[in-house]
């Protein structure tokens, strides 16, 4: 039954959505859409965890697409409260995941945040295992020379 479905499993759908968008707002919305997609279609949902975390990536990455379209220009900038950053590392970090492109993200966030292996992530993003492959190495290479983690770590 759909209820208990998203009943049981929100949280965790929700945190995915949270480590594709940064953003507990977008999040939820993102979440939101993606059950409503999956609540039209559940009588034909086998695996309705897998469907609902590929309607997650893929709703993610046609936003992240459109993206511009919804900003709006805007002469006062709004105050925004600084905390202060992890000694670790991890906020730096995780400003450079958000700077990848949106596959790339999709993948590092299913990869290495969700744990699914290879071919998990290729049939939820829709593609190739070897393409999931070539976006984890491209993006691992860019967080590598991301100016930002380099300094944090050299501290």
């Amino acid at each position: 039954m759909f209820q208990d479905f998203v009943s049981a499993r929100s949280d965790r759908l929700l945190r995915t959505a949270y480590l594709l968008t940064h953003d507990w707002g977008t999040a939820e919305d993102l979440l939101q859409e993606a059950l409503a997609k999956a609540w039209s279609a559940w009588p034909g949902i086998d695996e309705p965890e897998s469907y609902v975390r590929r309607v997650l990536v893929t709703t993610y990455t046609s936003w992240w697409r459109r993206r511009w379209r919804r900003e709006l220009p805007s002469d006062t900038i709004p105050d925004v409260a600084v905390l202060d950053p992890p000694a670790d590392g991890r906020e730096e970090l995780w400003r450079a995941v958000g700077r990848l492109p949106a596959r790339q993200r999709a993948v590092i966030v299913l990869r290495f945040y969700e744990d699914l292996a290879v071919t998990e992530v290729a049939q939820l993003m829709g593609c190739a295992a070897g393409t999931v492959k070539s976006q984890t190495a491209k993006a691992l290479a860019s967080l590598r020379v991301d100016e930002s983690i380099v300094k944090e770590l050299r501290g």
